[in-house]
């Protein structure tokens, strides 16, 4: 039988390089580490790691292993969440999500679900998507709104993807641009122009775009935040490439379809696989499958400040009345408590609509365990 301390020290050679690195991450002495993967590799019957003047290298069977080791120690981590869970008061569930997606869907989702359950208390955490399924995948989050640009993320064993809306990618232009008449535009086209980036991806994207159409990126401006970045084109820095559910431009800026094959960004739910269902990860996932059915629709007008912006907020108002409740009261009559948070601690106004309590948060709260990716 494996020992998994044995694990956890074969998984700290792997990440750290050598023996001496990994000892000094442990609290170990080097000898003691040897000797830990000496007897892994006598109860495995294969080397797995080889040492040259330039470090430890794994061999097969020790990739395997520490693949392994990283399986288990997620699911560790998943069981010790779930058990500080069972001496909670209410019911608790972590979801982690990006701002613009959390910004879209959320207003629509959260009333929706804490209508249905006022007994659950919801902490959202603001992460992109790499820490948002490294939250996952460690029971710091039970479900997680995450987004690609080529395709869904590479999953490690035991998270799935469940697509939730394709979001194609939109040009903004300023005020008496040439080509504003136009319905659609290739990147190419404003190859001469200078381009005020949202987002570390899309530059990513523009950039194998560019040299794949034969132009230079000249970059104007480079933000975090897609609706500063449309700010700056309505002030005539640049044009601006932008996913549909951030679509905000300021008055006198055309917003422009982008013609094939740009590939859209991908929105997906990530959720832990288990065996044991969870109904409260499974209502919140049903939830946010619902408010993303309406962005299948287009934007609207060219131009128009906010299309998208008032796409996904607009039906939170209604959300509460539909569920028979009136806002800001629970399915029982009691005012639901949702905190929403940023992974450094900060408050993030994400989901503070219709009858979503926004509170002050000092950290995650403990997750409950999800069936599959989203049940």
């Amino acid at each position: 039988m494996l020992d998994v301390h044995r694990l956890r020290v074969l998984r700290a050679v792997a990440e750290h390089g050598s023996f001496n690195r990994a000892a000094a991450a442990l609290l170990l002495t080097p000898s003691a580490v040897s000797q830990h993967v000496a007897a892994l590799e006598r109860s495995v019957g294969h080397p797995v790691a080889v040492r040259s003047p330039r470090g430890v290298t794994l061999t097969e069977a020790g990739r395997l292993l520490v693949e392994a080791a990283e399986t288990i120690s997620a699911e560790l981590d998943q069981v010790r969440h779930a058990i500080d869970r069972l001496a909670a008061v209410r019911q608790r569930l972590t979801l982690a999500t990006f701002t613009s997606g959390g910004r879209h869907l959320l207003p629509e989702a959260l009333p929706r679900f804490v209508a249905a359950h006022p007994e659950v208390e919801l902490t959202v955490l603001e992460a992109e998507p790499e820490a948002a399924l490294a939250m996952v995948r460690g029971g710091a989050a039970d479900l997680a709104v995450a987004y690609a640009f080529d395709g869904p993320l590479p999953l490690p064993p035991g998270v799935a993807w469940t697509p939730l809306l394709d979001d194609p990618l939109w040009l903004v232009l300023p005020p008496g641009h040439p080509l504003a008449g136009r319905e659609a535009l290739g990147p190419d086209e404003l190859g001469g122009a200078r381009w005020v980036v949202g987002c570390l991806r899309t530059e990513a994207f523009l950039r194998r775009y560019a040299e794949q159409a034969g132009f230079e990126l000249r970059v104007a401006a480079s933000t975090t935040d897609y609706f500063f970045a449309q700010t700056l084109v309505g002030a005539g820095v640049g044009v601006a490439l932008v996913p549909r559910v951030c679509l905000a431009p300021p008055a006198g800026c055309t917003a422009v379809r982008v013609e094939p094959p740009v590939p859209p960004r991908h929105i997906g739910l990530l959720g832990p696989v288990r065996r044991r269902a969870q109904p409260y990860a499974q209502a919140l996932a049903a939830a946010l499958r619902a408010a993303a059915e309406p962005a299948a629709g287009a934007p609207g007008p060219a131009g128009d400040r906010g299309a998208a912006e008032a796409a996904g907020t607009a039906s939170a108002a209604g959300a509460m009345g539909s569920a028979g409740n009136p806002a800001g009261t629970g399915a029982a009559g009691t005012t639901p408590a949702t905190r929403a948070t940023s992974t450094t601690g900060a408050t993030d106004s994400a989901g503070a609509t219709g009858a979503v309590r926004v509170v002050g948060a000092t950290g995650a709260t403990a997750p409950e365990e999800a069936e599959g990716a989203v049940g």
